[in-house]
């Protein structure tokens, strides 16, 4: 995500500042269901987990001002013009049905403006207040980056709505004072391309968009200079048709295809035929052989798929992080950071799957061209790690937002018993530790809830269909978003008192239909407890380290 560099990953990885994300894109024709869904994980190990909320007050003054604060950082950057009128948005979708992901791709480090007036973060949030479509969306965060002058690196954006998705790049143009002062290369330049119905697309932190169709806008939008911004910066100096962004921009090296555009590839692999041929491309070993853009996959998506497309670390692939001995006795995918380590003089990799530890929050958004605006959006919203957390379902119409999820409660260095940051990250530390036993009871009781609140949805779709007042709806909508989120917390309160006792000290407790089973004698002394210890090759890798001190020798 944010201020990641994809040029010095290894360099930065170790740092505050290694912050990264990742998005998928499924349009109406590759969906089970015809919506279109964005998926956006917000990984840093500096950001907490909220579900911003603003409610519009739809009419503004002439001259009013909006405040601008870098989301990363917090840092004041100015003030922008408000606009006329302003949608109500709940995180990263409006009341309608608009969507908007992000990953940083961070590119040439010399095109960062260190005077700009408005940052990425800003962007999405104002952006949603001001359109109503995607096509609208890039236009409005074009004309605010080109007015205020962009404050941060490369980004790649996703952007939905109920009836197209689009995919935008774009990065500053760096710093040169002007004669009169001010800054002379203010302003972004940016390709948007619209993705083909029936396709899906993704981008995990580095630049995607390769040549693209220059008399084509139905399909592409870009800024007038930005072919020849980049022959001026020497970046290119072919012909106009055979401009790739991408390379321009965000040349790619070894840590831009393994940290990053393999998570990509490992999305793509799940749904699409004949990925294999890429692989080495992900892994970092050909640059020659890169991936298209989008791919057309085998099968309809449903959204069920997606959530848990988001859970993947490269489960069945040569990237598989529970397959090697870094994943010690419990078949961990995890690899704490930095993301590379040596050995006598050489350097490896600790792998970047697409669920990540230091996730702040992540969501899918449904855009469903076929409901009323404020039924038809719905942001699928968790916090912290998606391989351990579950979502719920968060209407766009929304008034307000679930307790759990409320900007101030709780922070990074503040724990609340009332938010689902830190309830999420408990289990989640658990199971980090066991992750073969612990890991999987945790990724059964999200299934469990995420296949019931599915289904749950089909049935609050139809009810909210059924009112006539948009008021109404909205009101029977925030009830239900608000109630599902609190039952959602509540249910993990109880999954963590349970994981607790079911797997303290290495042990298994033994269940029964009526609970945990007694030792016949007590009901309060446990059965034999079954101790599952650790899998073969970490047996053998102890055994081959450490076999003489451990032995056990005939007397």
């Amino acid at each position: 995500m944010k201020r990641f560099l994809a040029l010095a990953f290894f360099a930065f990885a170790g740092t505050a500042g290694a912050l990264a994300c990742t998005n998928f894109i499924i349009t109406r024709g590759a969906s089970t269901d015809g919506s279109v869904m964005v998926s956006y994980s917000a990984d840093s190990h500096q950001l907490y987990g909220y579900l911003y909320k603003y409610n519009a007050p739809r009419r503004h003054r002439f001259g009013e001002m909006v405040p601008v604060t870098e989301w990363d950082s917090g840092r004041y950057l100015g003030e922008v013009m408000q606009a006329d009128r302003t949608y109500s948005t709940v995180g990263n979708m409006n009341e309608h049905q608009l969507a908007i992901g992000e990953t940083t791709f961070g590119g040439r480090r010399e095109l960062i403006d260190p005077t700009g007036g408005i940052d990425y973060g800003s962007l999405i949030y104002i952006t949603l207040q001001r359109a109503k479509t995607a096509r609208e969306a890039i236009h409005v965060i074009a004309e605010l980056a080109n007015e205020y002058g962009y404050a941060s690196s490369g980004e790649s954006f996703s952007i939905a709505d109920p009836n197209e998705a689009w995919i935008m790049e774009l990065i500053g143009k760096g710093y040169r004072e002007a004669p009169q002062g001010g800054n002379v290369f203010k302003g972004i330049v940016w390709v948007a391309r619209r993705i083909p119905d029936g396709y899906i697309c993704a981008h995990a932190n580095q630049a995607r968009i390769a040549e693209f169709p220059l008399n084509d806008p139905e399909n592409c939008l870009y800024s007038p200079d930005v072919i020849d911004f980049a022959r001026q910066r020497g970046y290119y100096a072919g012909p106009d048709e055979n401009f790739r962004f991408c390379d321009a921009y965000a040349p790619l090296d070894f840590s831009a295809m393994r940290a990053c555009e393999a998570r990509v590839w490992s999305f793509f692999n799940m749904f699409a035929p004949d990925m294999d041929r890429y692989l080495d491309y992900a892994m970092g070993h050909n640059k020659n052989n890169p991936m298209p853009l989008w791919v057309k996959p085998s099968r309809k998506i449903s959204p069920k798929e997606v959530f848990d497309a988001m859970r993947d670390h490269y489960e069945g692939t040569p990237m598989d992080m529970t397959a090697d001995i870094g994943a010690g006795g419990e078949e961990s995918p995890y690899r704490w950071r930095p993301m590379s380590f040596e050995v006598d003089g050489v350097e490896y990799v600790n792998e970047r799957a697409i669920a990540t530890q230091q996730t702040g929050f992540w969501f899918v958004s449904q855009s469903r061209n076929w409901l009323p605006d404020p039924v038809g959006g719905i942001l699928w919203f968790g916090v912290d790690d998606a391989a351990t957390s579950s979502l719920t379902p968060i209407y766009c119409s929304v008034t307000d937002v679930p307790e759990c999820f409320r900007e101030g409660n709780g922070h990074m260095l503040e724990y609340s018993e009332t938010a689902a940051f830190w309830i999420y990250n408990r289990v989640a530390q658990f199971a980090y530790l066991r992750y073969n036993v612990v890991g999987k009871a945790v990724r059964d009781a999200v299934d469990e809830w995420e296949n019931e609140i599915l289904e749950e949805v089909e049935k609050v779709d139809r009810v909210a269909s059924r009112y006539r007042s948009v008021a109404k709806q909205k009101k029977y909508l925030t009830d239900y978003s608000v109630y599902t989120a609190q039952r959602m917390f509540d249910r993990w309160v109880d999954l963590d008192k349970y994981l607790m006792v079911k797997y303290i000290d290495g042990n298994v407790k033994k269940e029964g239909p009526g609970g945990f089973i007694d030792n016949g004698h007590s009901p309060y002394i446990p059965a034999s407890p079954d101790q599952p210890g650790y899998n073969e090759r970490w047996k053998r890798a102890v055994a081959e380290d450490a076999g003489e001190t451990l032995r056990v020798h005939d007397i």
